[in-house]
Parts: C-alpha cells; structure tokens; sequence
C-alpha cells in the first residue's frame, strides 16, 4: 500500500526559502563579490533541492539543481557574479514558484522558459558543459556554525618577541582589552622561563599567551586590540566554531562501548582505566601541563558559545492561520461575555460577584492582548516583497531607481498585511511610472540620476502608519482641478484646497496620464487602492510638492478584531465610532444651531467645523435633546464631526460581521454586542463622510 506523504510543510519551508532567496539575489546584485550572500544563495538552493527530492518533487529537485551548480563554481571563484546570473537566477526562483503552485493546484509552469533558464545558466559556466553539480552537496564534511549567526569563539596565540618591553609596551594592559570584546578565558605559557632565575633577563619578555575569547565584534577588532605591537610579535588568530569539523563518522561507537557490549570487559573495570588523556599525555611527558590547560579552555570556551546559543535559539510551533483566527473569535466571545458579567455584578451589588468579575477581567485583558500579539508579525517581510518590484519595473521602463525601507521592525496584524499588499503595489507602480523623472529629465532640473523610493512604517497611537515616499515631478494641483471638471468631478465655479485636489486622484476611472503603458495610464488602481483601505478601516492621506515629490500615507489600524470604541447613544439605539479616529467631543445647543441659520456647522476654537447629525441621516424617529453632542474626528485630512444625543464612553469593541442581507449598508463596517445584549453599529465614518459628499454634488449639479 503506498504512504502518501504530507508535503505542505516543504512547501511552506520552500516558499519562505523563495522569499529569503529573492532578497539575497538583490542585495548581491549591489555586493556581487559578497561572499556570504553567495554562499546563502547556494544554501536556499540545496535546500530546496534537497528537500524537493525528500518529499518527492524531483522536477523541482532538478531544476534547482543547475542553479546550484553556477552558485557552487560562484562560491569557488570559478566563476563571477554578473548582472545576467542574477536575472537568470531571479528568473529561476520564479519558475520554482510557479512549480510549487502547480503543484497545489495552480496552472502548470512554462517548460518553455524553463529550458531558456537552463540554457542561459549553462552558458555561464565555461566550457559551457556544467560540471558535477552540489559538489558541495556530496562532501562528508559540514559547517558547525557558519559565520555571521552572532558571536563566535576565536582562539588567539599572542607570542611577543624578547624585546617587547624595551618599547615600552605593557602585554598584560593589552590582555586587558581583550577583554572588552566579550568572554574571554586566558592560559599563560611560561615554559621558556629559564630554570635557573639568575640567568633571566629581566628586560626580556619570557611568557606568551593563548586566548579565548567569545565575542561578536569580529576579526577586525581583535587584531585593533594588538596593532601597535603587531611588528613586535607572532600573532594567530583562528576562529574556532566555523572552522570546526564534524564528520558523518561521528556517530560511530567508541573502542570501550564495543568491548563492554561484546562482554570482553566490565564497565566498572573500563571507568577505572579511562584516564583523562591529557593527565595521560603529561604524565608521559610528551606535554606540558600548560599546553593541555590551554587545549582544556580551548575545549570549555567553544561548548559554553555552543550552549548559550541553544538556550537563546528561540523554538516555535507552525499553526494554521484558520486555528488563530478561531482563537481570536473565541477571545472576543469571551470579552463579551466579560462586559455581561461586570454589568450584572454592578446591578446586583453583589461584593463578592464584582471581584471574581475584576479578576475575570483582568485575565481576559491579558488573554487578549497575548492572543493579539500572536497575530502580529513586522512588515519587513511585505516590504521585502516591492524591492523586486522596484528593480523590474525600473529596468523595464529604463528609469534608475533605488528603494529604500524604515521602520520594518515595526508590527501590524497578520490579516492587515495581506490585505495591505496590492494597495501598496498600486501606489508604488504609480511613484515609478508617473512619479520618477527618466535620469536626463532628472539630470536637467539638478536632481541625481537615481530616484528614490521609500517606504517607512511607525506606530501612532492605535495605528500604523505606512508611507510611500518618492523624490519624482510631484502632484500638480490646478492640472488635479481641471481635469476634475473635464471628468464632471467638480463644479467648475468650486474653489478647492491642494488637499483637496490630491484627493481627487482616489475617484474611479482618474487619470493625468498622457499615454497608456503596460504599467499605468488606465484609471485603474488609485480608486481601488482607496477601497481596500477602507476595508481595512484605515485612511489616506497625500502630501505632494510640485517638482520635489509625493508622500502618500496610509493609517491603517493595528488589528482588526478588537478595536477600542466610543460607544455614543441616539434615542434607544447605540452606535459605536471608533476611538483612534476621535479628536474631541463638543456640546452643540441649539443656540449654536440657530446662530448659523441651519447650516451643518459650528466653530470651535475659531476653526470651522462641518458635521452630520446621524440622526437625520438615518432618518430616526424622536426628538433630539436641547443639547447634543459632537463628536469630532478626521476623515480625509478633513476635520468632521457626528452629531449624537449622549457620549457614553469608551467601549471594548469586539467586531462582527452583518451578514449577507446588510452588505449593501455602506455607513456600517460591523457590529458588536454590548454587556445588557443589545447590539451597537460600528459607523464606518469615512464611507458615511464620501456618501453624503456625493449627495451634495449631485444636488448642486
């Protein structure tokens, strides 16, 4: 009976691979003679290829194998790292995507573009035939720790010459330094001390010294610490964890296991005769004691690196995204029901209920904010992505462009950032078509030959907020207006800020474009860019200065399960605006209403404030209060506020979602269910705002 074999962990293990793979290939592109990038490439390659045999995907297992064998002549100097290896090689790690794809179901490769691939690789090598690939692959001997995974053990053998004290020089301050650098363990070789003291200079120096020490400052600053000595004695620097070898033959049974397991000798008997070998060998005279305390730290200082680095080798446990969203679902469910029982211990006034009811409330805020953390990963991986974007676009529309990335460390939920992908792509695509100037048009107004693309990522407050920057031609504002009323967008008599004009760019079917390219120039993308952030229930906002560039700026919450609320009440029924998007609540009276003749205004602090009255909008039955309250956030760059009968206050806001028969209600991005069952509307404030926009211009027109 044939055992089917699950392959999805090699294919989750290959498609991270694929993704490390891509970023080495362009950061050697810029570093060719790099030799730890090559060397990571080689190993993305045989692993891939390796494990694609284990697991039964032998076409993959063969066409990574030819890739491997140009990174293994590369890594030898047999050959160099040009521009064409690197576009073959990204050009191959597409091609083993497209493999694994199909492999899950998608369409079959292009064995056309396989074969060219190949072809093109085998030309790089010389001769043209291709020699015996993963050489590397067939050799009993592997690396312990390669070089670049943190700190290291170096072995250092400082010799001074005899006259090292007539300059003046201090061995033991030097000793001292070395210090400095990290762990260090020092054994002394006094063994060229004459015998007889008379007969010793004492303006000679007689001792020599081996060092071990455990530092991540590397090489370089070893050999800093004896620089000005470096003429005045003999010096060996080895490091020891890269350079240790380990056979395949190392699991073989040792001499005295053989004999006691054959019965030729008792275990006891055997204990008794193992003698350490270096009391053996002094004893023998065949070495002195101080040589084999040397090899002994030598021995302790390599296995302690070696067992410090195994307690801070961090372990984790794969989980299928599905099982972390049930979680999630569960933890909301279970704030709810929370907030149920601190209400019923309110009114009851039972003592004892409100202190179990506190301390379940404090282990569900740590329940969620755990399982919350669980789901956030940095966007360094998202961006990772567009530097091959950026690199292929740029080339293909002969345009020099360089993408740089700040803040990849920072962290967002797992579900924003797969949503987040094509926004960005559209934005960037836009920077490098529309944005970035050819080099000679760049050169002409005095800016460098190379554009610069840049994303950055911070935290601000409940959010994150992602920016796409470019140094190209800018937005022109009065060319946004025009073609604005050209489109029927704008009444041709309206006076717009440039804020205003630059969020015109976000209207289906837009564009300035004077020609259509395979990149842009068909209306397509900003509009939908827009959508998916307002899904995200994010924000856009555009800054732009003619000739000097754009900054577009996403505001995309940290997560979107569980968001902090302002829970606010119309008549008997609740609503809930989300709190990282309020600025302030004002009282308005109706005083205020009749000082401005009806209109949907108000001034606070000398700043005219538009806003909405939810309660006319939905058309709700009932009388207002004699004093309302607004509710003022930021939608678009623009100050709105949302007329409500009474702020409740702050609400832990566990989202659900209305179903099938509410997915035309635009104003509602959800809804939650408060601690008496009622349910609350979550307002989605930027749909609202858009909405009763267009109603005006389609009145005004």
């Amino acid at each position: 009976m044939a055992v089917e074999i699950d392959t999805s962990a090699f294919t989750e293990e290959a498609y991270e691979l694929l993704s490390e793979l891509e970023d080495s290939l362009l950061e050697l592109e810029a570093s060719p003679t790099d030799k730890e990038l090559i060397s990571r490439v080689f190993r993305a390659m045989h692993t891939i290829k390796g494990s694609g045999a284990m697991f039964g995907f032998e076409d993959v297992a063969a066409f990574t194998h030819e890739v491997e064998t140009v990174f293994d002549m590369a890594r030898n100097g047999t050959i160099p790292v040009t521009k064409e290896l690197i576009n073959l090689t990204l050009a191959a790690r597409d091609q083993i995507r497209s493999m694994l794809d199909a492999a899950a179901g998608g369409s079959p490769p292009d064995k056309v573009k396989e074969e060219r691939i190949i072809a093109g690789l085998r030309g790089l090598v010389p001769g043209g035939g291709g020699g015996a690939a993963g050489s590397a692959a067939s050799k009993t001997v592997k690396k312990v720790v390669e070089d670049g995974e943190g700190p290291h053990v170096y072995r250092v053998r400082f010799t001074p010459h005899g006259d090292l004290f007539a300059n003046g020089t201090n061995p033991i301050l030097l000793l001292d330094e070395i210090r400095t650098l990290g762990s260090c363990r020092m054994v002394a070789f006094t063994d060229k001390i004459p015998d007889d003291l008379e007969e010793m200079d004492p303006e000679r120096c007689y001792t020599s010294w081996e060092i071990f020490v455990t530092t991540d400052k590397g090489e370089n600053a070893i050999r800093d610490v004896f620089i000005f000595v470096e003429d005045q004695c003999d010096l060996n620097i080895r490091l020891l964890d890269r350079d240790e070898l380990v056979t395949e033959e190392e699991g073989n049974k040792k001499l005295g296991e053989i004999l006691v397991e054959r019965g030729d000798i008792k275990a006891d008997v055997l204990q008794q005769a193992m003698q350490p070998l270096g009391q053996r060998l002094v004893a023998a005279g065949l070495v002195n004691r101080s040589k084999v305390d040397a090899a002994l730290a030598e021995q302790q200082a390599v296995q302690e690196k070696k067992e410090a680095h195994k307690q801070k080798e961090p372990s984790s446990v794969r989980v299928p995204s599905e099982k972390l969203d049930h979680l999630v679902n569960l933890v909301g469910e279970l704030v709810t029901v929370q907030a149920r029982l601190t209400q019923t211990s309110i009114r009851l006034s039972d003592h004892d209920l409100q202190l179990v009811s506190e301390e379940i409330e404090r282990l569900t805020g740590e329940l969620r904010d755990n399982t919350m953390s669980i789901r956030m990963l940095a966007i360094g991986s998202t961006f990772s992505k567009f530097k091959r974007l950026v690199r292929d676009l740029s080339n293909e529309l002969g345009k020099q462009i360089e993408m740089t990335t700040a803040g990849e460390e920072t962290e967002l939920d797992k579900t924003v950032i797969d949503q987040l992908n094509d926004p960005l792509v559209h934005v960037i695509r836009n920077s490098i078509d529309h944005g970035i100037e050819m080099p000679d048009e760049r050169a002409a107004v005095g800016k460098p030959a190379i554009g610069i693309v840049h994303l950055s990522a911070e935290h601000s407050g409940a959010n994150v907020l992602i920016k796409v920057t470019d140094d190209g031609r800018g937005l022109d504002a009065k060319k946004l207006r025009a073609k604005g009323i050209e489109r029927g967008l704008v009444p041709p008599d309206t006076e717009m800020t440039e804020k205003e004009a630059f969020q015109l760019i976000f209207a289906p079917g837009f564009s300035t474009a004077a020609k259509i390219t395979n990149v842009s120039g068909r209306g397509v993308g900003m509009d939908v860019v827009r959508k998916s952030i307002d899904a995200l229930r994010g924000s856009i906002e555009v800054h732009s200065e003619l000739g000097k560039g754009s900054t577009i700026t996403f505001k995309l919450p940290l997560t979107l399960a569980i968001i902090e609320g302002l829970l606010v009440r119309i008549g008997s029924d609740s609503f809930v605006l989300p709190l990282a998007a309020v600025e302030e609540c004002v009282e308005l009276t109706r005083e205020a209403i009749a000082n401005t003749h009806g209109r949907h205004v108000i001034n606070v602090r000398g700043s005219i404030v538009s806003y909405i009255r939810i309660r006319d909008h939905f058309d709700m039955p009932g009388e207002a209060p004699a004093v309302e309250q607004i509710v003022i956030s930021e939608v678009d760059g623009k100050r709105i506020g949302f007329v409500v009968d009474n702020v409740i206050g702050q609400h832990q806001t566990v989202i659900k979602g209305l179903g099938k028969m509410f997915k035309n209600s635009e104003e509602f991005s959800g809804a939650t269910i408060l601690g008496d069952g009622t349910v609350a509307l979550i307002l989605d404030i930027q749909k609202m705002v858009r909405l009763v926009e267009s109603e005006e211009s389609a009145d005004i027109l």
